[in-house]
């Protein structure tokens, strides 16, 4: 069975009212502007003879959500994915790299979908330590509840640590941002990509070691940084969560500059 994937990372949003005090703790130069891209990620293998398989990485949030948090989208993550040419409802599975309302924010759009999800997620999600408002407040209880749901009726599969979801597509745990936080490493045409998620927001954070300042465990996410090294085959084949700078290494998908072909050459070397 051919297992070499194509990438392709979906912007659904981004927020320009953010400054560098927001993505970096302990920057000198808290105070400058620095903005934030939203995106989810589409895994297709076409196989040769066989039916193109794909997985979603991530669900983004939707239009309620982002009116609740002052936070607008552009566009619908499901109506993205239709632009692309594929429907949500033929999307089979779904990794979910953690529970934040801007990466489970969008599971009623996947009716048909297994979700991908680390067992230290759900009972972090749903323990104690929600208790605390600091930690719950990326969190969204209505998403929480809706992957319960999926859990009822079957439709989710737990990791613990390192698991395999398609050949050529893995699931590893980090932490640290928040507890049952996964990265996804994928083996393409151009070798191992590790999609990082919130493991790294921006190149800055595992390049330069500054961690994020949501964070519930600040050694995982340290030793976060080295796991994503390790899993992928250089540097150049990480790709951080929400990094507007990945629009300048990577090309566009045709002429929709929404989408990004991540499997392709960066266009120039990432440091």
């Amino acid at each position: 069975m051919n297992d070499v994937w194509e990438i392709y990372a979906l912007k659904y949003a981004e927020r320009n009212t953010r400054s560098r005090k927001d993505s970096f703790i302990f920057d000198d130069n808290h105070d400058a502007p620095h903005a934030m891209d939203y995106y989810l990620w589409l895994l297709k293998c076409p196989g040769p003879g066989n039916p193109v398989r794909t997985i979603l990485v991530d669900t983004g949030y939707d239009t309620a959500e982002g009116i609740a948090r002052n936070r607008p989208i552009e566009t619908e993550p499901a109506d993205l994915l239709k632009r692309f040419g594929v429907a949500p409802d033929t999307i089979d599975t779904v990794i979910v790299t953690h529970l934040h309302y801007d990466h489970a924010g969008s599971l009623p759009a996947f009716n048909n979908a297994n979700f991908h999800l680390q067992e230290q997620e759900m009972t972090y999600a749903t323990g104690p330590c929600m208790c605390h408002d600091v930690l719950k407040e990326p969190f969204s209880g209505e998403h929480v509840v809706e992957m319960i749901r999926r859990l009822y009726s079957g439709r989710v599969v737990f990791h613990n640590g390192s698991g395999q979801v398609a050949p050529g597509v893995e699931v590893h745990l980090i932490g640290g941002h928040s507890r049952g936080l996964q990265c996804v490493r994928v083996k393409t045409r151009r070798g191992h990509i590790v999609l990082a998620s919130d493991a790294s927001h921006y190149y800055e954070n595992f390049l330069m070691a500054k961690p994020f300042p949501i964070v519930v465990d600040l050694e995982n996410m340290l030793s976060g940084f080295d796991t994503l090294r390790a899993l992928a085959d250089s540097e150049n084949h990480i790709i951080p969560g929400h990094d507007p700078l990945v629009r300048s290494y990577y090309p566009t998908h045709g002429d929709d500059s929404s989408i990004l072909r991540l499997d392709a050459e960066p266009t120039s070397q990432i440091s």
